[in-house]
């Protein structure tokens, strides 16, 4: 079988993809993965081959226009529809699709198809799997008559959305029932010879990797388990964490993305660290070197470091301080360590909400956490026996998924299926 997978130019989109790309090169099945020229280092660094598509970034008129409107820490329109589907409406829907797909989806995609529809059409893929974001791909694997599938990188607010705006539209009268993104698809697959149907909104099937209890679905749509395998690039485990530390230890990790994007972190890092550094603790924190320079004076009892491999550091804690990213969440939950959630925007409050109902841990919104209140909920999860026992019933949900290796007979099985 040959599989193609394509993604945005985004480490950690590329981070939950790579683990199966292993495990169907290793059952024996050829795979490529479709990217932007300048993203090419990143797929090579994971052992997988690469197929440069779209123009690189100096090729580019790289004008991308940032919402200026839109407040710190919100779900941008129509994606709010998710969280708060009683508070949009039609036309809040219609203008959010409007300048989703306009300013966001059909700007990030539309160099991309061509080289990825004659590669696509060329390569003659049996299965394409793609990132909700990367809709080049739905438009490749029609023009090529390959299977298609979205894997998640967050919860599913993509497909609850259009949900959500496909109930609304059929309320319309006829004559007044649009629908950008169908529209822009439906345009994009004329022009390579097919024809638009609803699953390249959201693949014929969907692969979720976080535990059922976390899990966000839209009703409508088939989704496939599979469970997480940690996955964060290339990493080294330093030599003190060879041995399980004498002292409880926490690790305190905000992500990688809110640094890269907007040069800051959504929490007060060293508020939290002064008020935490006194207890009978070890910490480990995980900063960026772009932020660095924020941080003044270090306790004896504190670790910083820019990064560390979480499936090395998680195992050796007591309990871990993080952003509520679903790859933090779901390396933690796989050692059953409990967390405590400090979610900032898009699906982070939604998966801190699910956290807290599973019993593996507590959530602080980043706008309200200071380092008292980060204080007084660590000591919960470090001295109340009932958030290790969540914790370790969300493990065992992870664990009952099936592996990339099992996972490859289930998909061999979906493309032979939904191959036209």
């Amino acid at each position: 079988m040959r599989v193609l997978f394509t993604t945005l130019a985004s480490p950690t989109l590329l981070y939950f993809m790579t683990p199966l790309a292993w495990a169907l090169r290793t059952a024996g099945h050829e795979v490529r993965v479709a990217c932007e020229p300048d993203f090419v280092e990143n797929v090579t660094n994971a052992g997988l081959t690469a197929v440069p598509i779209g123009p690189s970034a100096e090729e580019m008129d790289e004008d991308e226009d940032e919402d200026e409107d839109e407040e710190d820490g919100q779900v941008p329109p129509p994606y709010d529809a998710a969280v708060s589907p009683e508070s949009v409406d039609w036309d809040h829907m219609l203008t959010g699709y409007r300048e989703a797909v306009v300013g966001w989806h059909k700007l990030l995609n539309e160099d991309l198809i061509p080289d990825l529809v004659a590669f696509a059409q060329q390569w003659k893929p049996d299965l394409v799997i793609w990132e909700p974001g990367a809709y080049a791909a739905a438009v490749a694997a029609k023009a090529s008559g390959a299977a298609h599938a979205r894997i998640l990188w967050c919860l599913d607010i993509f497909g609850v959305t259009r949900e959500h705006y496909l109930r609304l539209k059929d309320q319309r009268p006829q004559a007044d029932r649009e629908d950008p993104l169908a529209e822009w698809l439906a345009e994009e697959a004329a022009r390579h010879g097919a024809e638009y149907s609803e699953d390249m909104a959201d693949g014929q099937f969907t692969i979720e990797q976080l535990p059922p209890s976390v899990q966000f679905h839209a009703k409508q749509l088939d989704y496939v388990s599979l469970r997480y395998t940690p996955y964060g690039g290339p990493a080294s485990v330093p030599a003190w964490l060879w041995t399980q530390p004498e002292r409880p230890r926490v690790a305190l990790t905000l992500g990688l993305s809110l640094p890269a994007e907007q040069d800051r972190y959504a929490v007060n890092i060293q508020d939290i660290i002064d008020a935490i550094a006194d207890l009978d603790i070890e910490i480990v924190a995980t900063v960026d070197d772009s932020q660095r320079h924020t941080l003044g004076t270090i306790p004896d009892n504190v670790t910083v470091v820019p990064y560390v491999p979480l499936h090395h550091l998680a195992p050796t804690c007591s309990a871990i301080i993080h952003h509520a990213g679903a790859g933090t969440l779901a390396t933690t939950t796989l050692y059953g360590v409990p967390q405590l959630a400090l979610p900032w925007d898009f699906d982070e409050p939604l998966i801190a909400e699910s956290l807290v109902k599973s019993g593996a841990g507590l959530m602080v919104p980043a706008a309200e956490a200071t380092g008292a209140s980060v204080r007084d909920n660590l000591v919960r999860l470090l001295n109340e026996p009932a958030f290790r026992q969540g914790a370790e019933q969300l493990r065992d949900e992870m664990l009952a998924m099936p592996s990339a290796s099992q996972f490859v007979a289930q998909l061999e099985e979906l493309a032979a299926k939904h191959r036209p």
